[in-house]
C-alpha cells in the first residue's frame, strides 16, 4: 500500500512538472507569423508568387514553418491604412509592405513590429527612413530608385520617337511615390524639349475617363508610371494603347510581355526575392534599424518589335542593340 502511494505521488509530481515543460515546448514551437500588405488583388498580375517562393527558399513555408496573413488593397490606395491596422492587430512578427502607400500605412500603424518595405520609390524622401545606410526605427527593405530612372525612361522614348513633342503620363495621383516620379519626369521633359500632359487616376474606376482624356489630347506617346493601381489594369492599358496606336513606354516588362512597346526599369521579381533575406534576418534577431535599405542593381530594357511593326514604327538600330531583350 505504501509502495502504491509512493508511485502515485511520483506520477503526480511528474504530471505537475510536465505542464510548464509542455507549455514551453509549445511556445518554442510557435510558427512565426508574417503579414503581407499587398496593393494588388488575389490572382492578379504581380510578383507576390515570387515573394512566397523566396520565403519558402529561406525555410518559411506556409503552414509548415510559418503562418502568412495576406491582405489585398485591390488597387485602392485608401484601403492600406485599415488593412495595415488589421495586420498589426493580428500581432504578426514581421510585416511586409509593398509600395510607398503600403509602407507609409504600415509605419503609421506600428512603431514596434518590424516592417520590410519593397518597391518604394524614395524611402528618404517619403520620410520612411532616416537614411538608406541607417534606417532607424522599425522599417527597412528595398528602394526602387524610381525618380532617378524617370529621366532615362523619357530619354529612351525620345530616342525611339525623335519627333515626339507631347507625352501623356498616366499615373496614380494618390500615391506619394508616384508624385516624386512625376516631378522627375517633368524636369527631364524640360531638358528634352517635351511637353508633359498629366493623366491622373486613383482607383480602377477612373481608367475609362483617363483613356478618354488621353485620346482627346492626341499625344505623340504615352508614359505609364507603375504602382499597384496601374499594374492592376495592365492588360487594359496595353490594349488601349494598341487600339489607339499610341507608342508607350512602361516601367515594368510585364507590360511589354502583354504587348506593350517598351519598358525600362528594375527587375521587380529580383527585388521581391530579396525581401525574404530581410525577413529571415529579422526573425533571427536582426533589428530593422541596423539593416541598410538596399537599392536595385539590376535593370532591364525590353522592346517588343512586333508591336513596333504594328505601329509602323522603326526602332533605331542603336536602340535595339542597347536592349536587354527584343521580343520578336
Amino acid at each position: 500500500m505504501k509502495l502504491r502511494y509512493t508511485v502515485l505521488l511520483a506520477v503526480g509530481l511528474l504530471a505537475i512538472l510536465a505542464v510548464p515543460l509542455a507549455a514551453e515546448a509549445q511556445q518554442a514551437g510557435k510558427l512565426p507569423r508574417i503579414g503581407i500588405l499587398s496593393g494588388g488583388a488575389p490572382g492578379s498580375w504581380g510578383p507576390l508568387p515570387v515573394l512566397l517562393d523566396a520565403l519558402r527558399d529561406v525555410g518559411l513555408a506556409e503552414g509548415r514553418s510559418a503562418v502568412f496573413d495576406i491582405r489585398y488593397a485591390e488597387g485602392r490606395t485608401e484601403r492600406f491604412s485599415a488593412l495595415a491596422a488589421e495586420l498589426v492587430n493580428l500581432r504578426v512578427d514581421v510585416l511586409i509592405a509593398t509600395g510607398t502607400p503600403g509602407a507609409i500605412a504600415a509605419k503609421q500603424a506600428t512603431s514596434t513590429i518590424p516592417i520590410v518595405m519593397v518597391a518604394v520609390s524614395d524611402p528618404v524622401g517619403s520620410r520612411l527612413v532616416a537614411s538608406l545606410a541607417r534606417p532607424g526605427g522599425n522599417i527597412t527593405g528595398l528602394s526602387l530608385l524610381a525618380p532617378e530612372l524617370s529621366a532615362k525612361r523619357l530619354d529612351l522614348l525620345k530616342q525611339a520617337l525623335p519627333q515626339a513633342s507631347r507625352v501623356a503620363v498616366l499615373w496614380n495621383v494618390a500615391n506619394d511615390g508616384m508624385m516624386l516620379r512625376f516631378r522627375a519626369t517633368q524636369t527631364a521633359a524640360q531638358v528634352l524639349g517635351v511637353t508633359i500632359e498629366s493623366v491622373g487616376v486613383r482607383t480602377p474606376a477612373d481608367f475609362e475617363d483617363a483613356f478618354a482624356r488621353v485620346t482627346k489630347g492626341r499625344p505623340d506617346a504615352l508614359l505609364v508610371l507603375s504602382d499597384t493601381v496601374t499594374l492592376g489594369q495592365l492588360n487594359r492599358i496595353v490594349q488601349f494603347a494598341e487600339a489607339n496606336r499610341i507608342p508607350a513606354i512602361y516601367e515594368q516588362r510585364g507590360f511589354v510581355d502583354a504587348g506593350g512597346l517598351m519598358a525600362y526599369g528594375i527587375d521587380l521579381s529580383d527585388q521581391y526575392r530579396r525581401v525574404a533575406i530581410y525577413v529571415d534576418k529579422i526573425l533571427k534577431g536582426a533589428k530593422p534599424a541596423d539593416l541598410p535599405v538596399e537599392q536595385p542593381s539590376k535593370f532591364e530594357f525590353v522592346i517588343n518589335s512586333k508591336t513596333a511593326k504594328a505601329l509602323s514604327l522603326t526602332i533605331p538600330a542603336l536602340l535595339l542593340m542597347r536592349a536587354d531583350q527584343v521580343i520578336e
